[in-house]
């Protein structure tokens, strides 16, 4: 278990917080009536939790929404040692630490493999998953990552060492996704983006209940187009769950 305490004022009026997961500080944003339903909000490579500022305001007038800067990405602690397991156990440890035992969880890119990491793991921890322009993990072509100029928001050690991960993916990852039972939306970027769009149309031929959507707006889908983002996310978490739909 970790502990909680207040920081100071977050991102478009959200409040930033801190937890210690074992040992690891991680910093959170919050926004939202605390009695709400919870929804976590993981982010992408390089990125922290301010990213999410505008898609996380426009959904705290339904839900208690938490973003969160994960190891080795901004104002939480780069402890120098990486992977995208480590990432889940970390959010384990976050929800415990806040007391959360189901949550409805969105990830964007990397954010999206932590996400299906932990509901293979915890598959009664989630309610609902959605995943933005999120391949199934298959391997690619690695392209070694250049290292930006100046000071970065990240740590390049954590850029490495992941990259390594999504390029060569454990087979596992692919072996374990039928343990995925939360209702899942993929939303694909379309063809400016990079992910091949036919390994997002995969999941649901993977998961027992998937479906796509395609907002034509590249990979950074919630900040090109967050409007058209938040919309298909509210009414996929506003959808009753299969079984209510069709009652016998």
């Amino acid at each position: 278990m970790g502990r909680s305490s207040g920081v100071s004022s977050g991102a478009s009026g959200g409040v930033s917080r801190v937890v210690e997961v074992s040992g690891i500080r991680l910093v959170y944003d919050v926004w939202g009536e605390p009695q709400a339903p919870p929804l976590v909000l993981l982010h992408a490579l390089g990125e922290d939790a301010r990213d999410w500022a505008r898609t996380a305001e426009a959904l705290a007038e339904q839900w208690r929404v938490y973003a969160v800067d994960l190891r080795g990405h901004g104002r939480s602690d780069w402890p120098g040692d990486y992977s995208l397991e480590l990432m889940r156990d970390d959010l384990v440890g976050f929800l415990d630490a806040l007391g959360l035992e189901r949550v409805d969880l969105i990830g964007h890119s990397m954010g999206g493999i932590v996400a299906y990491l932990f509901a293979q793991e915890h598959p009664d921890r989630v309610g609902r998953l959605v995943l933005e322009d999120v391949p199934v993990p298959l391997p690619r072509e690695a392209v070694p990552p250049n290292r930006p100029e100046g000071e970065l928001g990240f740590d390049w050690d954590m850029v490495v060492a992941v990259r390594k991960q999504i390029d060569s993916p454990d087979p596992q990852w692919w072996d374990r996704l039928g343990r995925i039972t939360a209702p899942t939306l993929a939303v694909a970027g379309g063809s400016t983006s990079h992910i091949p769009h036919e390994r997002i149309t995969e999941w649901p031929r993977r998961l027992p209940d998937a479906r796509v959507v395609t907002i034509p707006a590249g990979h950074l889908i919630h900040a090109v187009e967050p409007d058209a983002f938040t919309e298909v996310v509210q009414t996929f978490l506003r959808t009753p769950p299969r079984e209510e739909r069709h009652p016998h």
